[in-house]
């Protein structure tokens, strides 16, 4: 029987749910996800087997418009990560927010315009329209924006006609053999994970009052016996931001760390020693080699 296998680009601007999507189409966490905008910053593969089929998902930062507060390198390279993902596709999944259309969707509209890939229109959320009534005329509206492949109304965190969704990307892949192994559901290290997990934690705690100069650095990582032990290192740009991230007597820093140990040992299958510390490198959001040193580059 004939094999196929290929690559869908998620594509989207920021907290449409991207992430949320890819980890519901692989039943398990692999991009992670909170409620503010810009969470995921890197590329990050999910491959899905099924049979002969084999589908490998890159997960995107969120497409933004360049502004005052979003005029950072950190920014800039989200933006090249999500626009390089578009390159040699066989398939792209767009995806927006039930029947919302910001100047930001109309960004990355204008830059599907030269992708001569089949363009996948998801309307997510609509699990949250008051009105149902509103999501057929929306549909035929959207779809005179662009000539999309398919346009599928989804709910990522449901699971609503997710399927229907994996059967219009499934069905757009070239035959091939397999690029990965069946069993293999993402391109990035346990490392790699890790310190987004930690992160993940961060943000969800303290989304509200710790800006984006933040980011995690594992230092360890290192298996003794049945226990895996890791030493994550946060970055912030201020005492300020430090203060805030270990908290009360410590009290938010071992929250953060105790969520995040339980979601990485699930992901190990096994016990885990999480150490965390907080340290201030000031500027290191705006300047391009320092983002290289901790991994954020597009090579």
């Amino acid at each position: 029987m004939t094999q196929t296998c290929g690559f869908a680009a998620i594509v989207g601007r920021p907290n449409v749910g991207k992430s949320t999507l890819m980890n519901r189409i692989l039943g398990q966490k692999v991009s992670i996800t909170s409620r503010r905008p810009q969470t995921t910053r890197h590329q990050v593969m999910g491959i899905k087997t099924e049979g002969q089929a084999q589908c490998i998902y890159v997960d995107t930062p969120g497409m933004h418009i360049m502004s005052r507060d979003r005029n950072k390198a950190i920014n800039r390279f989200m933006n090249q990560a999500a626009g390089r993902a578009l390159r040699d596709v066989d398939c792209v999944v767009f995806i927006i927010d039930r029947t919302r259309w910001s100047d930001e969707d109309q960004a990355v509209l204008e830059r599907l315009e030269n992708v001569t890939a089949p363009v996948i229109l998801a309307v997510n959320k609509v699990d949250r329209l008051q009105d149902k009534g509103e999501l057929l005329p929306w549909l035929e509206s959207v779809g005179a924006r662009r000539d999309f492949a398919a346009i599928v109304p989804i709910s990522a965190k449901h699971g609503t006609n997710v399927e229907a969704l994996e059967g219009e990307v499934m069905s757009r892949l070239p035959e091939s053999v397999h690029y990965f192994p069946d069993d293999q559901i993402t391109d990035r290290s346990l490392r790699f994970m890790a310190a987004e997990l930690v992160r993940e934690k961060i943000t969800r705690q303290l989304g509200d009052e710790l800006p984006y100069q933040m980011t995690v650095e594992i230092e360890e990582f290192r298996e003794a016996g049945n226990v895996t032990h890791i030493s994550a290192l946060i970055l912030v740009e201020r005492q300020g931001q430090k203060v805030i991230l270990i908290g009360d007597r410590g009290e938010r820093i071992k929250s953060i760390g105790r969520d995040a140990r339980l979601d990485i040992e699930r992901v190990l299958d096994g016990k885990v020693m999480l150490n965390l510390w907080v340290k201030i490198k000031r500027g290191w959001s705006d300047d391009s080699r320092a983002l290289k040193s901790l991994g954020y580059d597009l090579d």
